[in-house]
């Protein structure tokens, strides 16, 4: 740097993630070997959103601006050689969203210095990141702690000549998630057909869309667990969990071109029948009043007989002379359980899940009681902090207060296909509900 040996941002306290309406003060740190005249010296608190259709890109297509607040710190001066400090502090604005990163797009920001020098001379700039952490408290959603539902019919034809019907439903014990709890999942399949059908898989799946002026979709395979097939003629119960992993939280509220949705898939290899169970990452955990708290405790799972609400997937097939009966309707003394065939995470009743313990990872600095630890039933909160994390990939930055360097973090539970690889992001299908909107649903015809 010649004249300027050090020139660097000092946030107070080490301190890297902040709440929307906190201060963010520090200090600008420079040393010089020989004296520096300047014309002013600058300090820019900057947050902003930007987006592309193009991978990794940073030419932005469309981006927003959160704030821009610059500070003089030094007028019209000489800096003497030696050590030099000069404190600087910002408000941040209240409805300001969550720091992401993406594929796609990154909300971002950052505290950038400026020493102005006299003209032929070479100007300095330094920058720092710092994060903001904007909480969703999933007890604000709507019908958050109650049981997620969805089913579909598939009508098929084997053996050229035969035909047959499968019926997949499927529930999650809540609608919304911390990092770190479980969601329980039951699956409920009748087979009534002679053919077996193939392996039934349960995924959580991200979905980030871009708003570019043609949206750009992201879909990530966050984790999967794998069960074997149901025999002909069977009716059979899958039961299995999945761990919610460090990942950025549903929704970005206050950001107009990212936005960012998880749910859980559930499908059929053959025949092919999906059913989707969408549902939030939040920060702070669903509190469970005292009647879903008892319901909790008496039974792990949810129970797929009977939901109250029915997210319809697919159309419900017409009962066929083949069919032996319409699906559904099969008493649980006649069910079978599917095994589980593999799963992507690690046994959360295991020693070896240890290696995601939250207590590893950053946290939100001031927020207590928020996230659930690693293994907790969905709804059960373990008194830690909640977990941050700012990126959709493998590889999922953590950033933590106090005097500890913050360091990007992989987590092995994560096993996302490389999606963004391809030239065009993928568009999930359309809904039942969207693509055959002009014929509502009957509700006497789901079984």
């Amino acid at each position: 740097m010649g004249k300027l040996q050090e020139f660097d941002i000092l946030f107070a306290n080490n301190k890297v993630v902040y709440s929307p309406g906190d201060s963010i003060s520090g200090n600008l740190k420079i040393r010089t070997g020989n004296s520096l005249q300047y014309k002013a010296i600058k300090v820019n608190c900057h947050g902003s959103c930007g987006i592309s259709n193009k991978l990794n890109d940073t030419s932005w297509t469309l981006s927003e601006q959160y704030f821009n607040s610059t500070l003089s710190v030094a007028d019209k001066g000489t800096l003497t050689a030696g050590e030099h400090s000069f404190p600087f502090q910002f408000a941040i604005p209240a409805a300001v969203p969550t720091s992401f990163e993406g594929p796609f797009g990154k909300i971002v920001y950052r505290i950038k210095a400026f020493i102005d020098t006299p003209r032929f001379s070479k100007d300095y700039k330094a920058q720092k990141p710092f994060y903001l952490l904007n909480l969703l408290n999933l007890n604000e959603v709507p019908d958050i702690e109650q049981p997620n539902h969805a089913v579909t019919t598939k009508k098929f034809t084997y053996l050229l000549v035969k035909t047959g019907t499968v019926m997949l439903r499927a529930c999650s014990d809540l609608r919304g998630y911390t990092p770190g709890q479980v969601v329980r999942l039951a699956t409920e399949i009748h087979n009534k057909s002679g053919k077996d059908t193939g392996s039934v898989l349960a995924s959580l799946i991200q979905k980030v869309t871009y708003r570019t002026k043609r949206p750009l979709y992201d879909l990530r395979t966050i984790a999967e667990v794998e069960g074997a097939g149901v025999k002909a003629g069977k009716h059979a119960e899958w039961r299995e969990q999945i761990i919610v992993p460090p990942l950025p939280q549903s929704a970005l509220a206050c950001c107009g071109l990212i936005e960012v949705d998880y749910f859980i898939q559930v499908s059929l290899r053959s025949p092919e029948a999906v059913v989707t169970l969408p549902i939030y990452i939040g920060n702070i955990a669903v509190t469970l009043s005292p009647c879903s708290r008892s319901l909790a405790s008496s039974s792990q799972y949810p129970s797929t007989q009977s939901p109250d609400r029915i997210t319809p997937s697919a159309p419900p097939a017409e009962p066929h002379d083949g069919d032996g009966g319409a699906a559904g309707g099969v008493g649980p003394g006649a069910s079978e359980e599917i095994p589980t065939k593999s799963h992507s995470q690690q046994d959360p009743s295991g020693q070896a899940s240890a290696t995601m313990s939250p207590s590893a990872y950053g946290h939100a600095p001031g927020q207590r009681g928020g996230g659930g630890g690693l293994g907790a039933p969905g709804g059960e909160s373990s008194g830690a902090a909640p977990l941050f994390c700012v990126s959709t990939g493998a590889t999922v930055p953590f950033y933590s207060e106090g005097s500890a360097t913050p360091m990007p973090t992989s987590c092995s539970l994560i096993l996302p296909p490389e999606y963004s690889s391809s030239d065009y992001p993928h568009e999930p299908p359309p809904s039942y509900e969207e693509s055959c909107s002009s014929a509502p649903l009957r509700p006497d015809r789901i079984q």
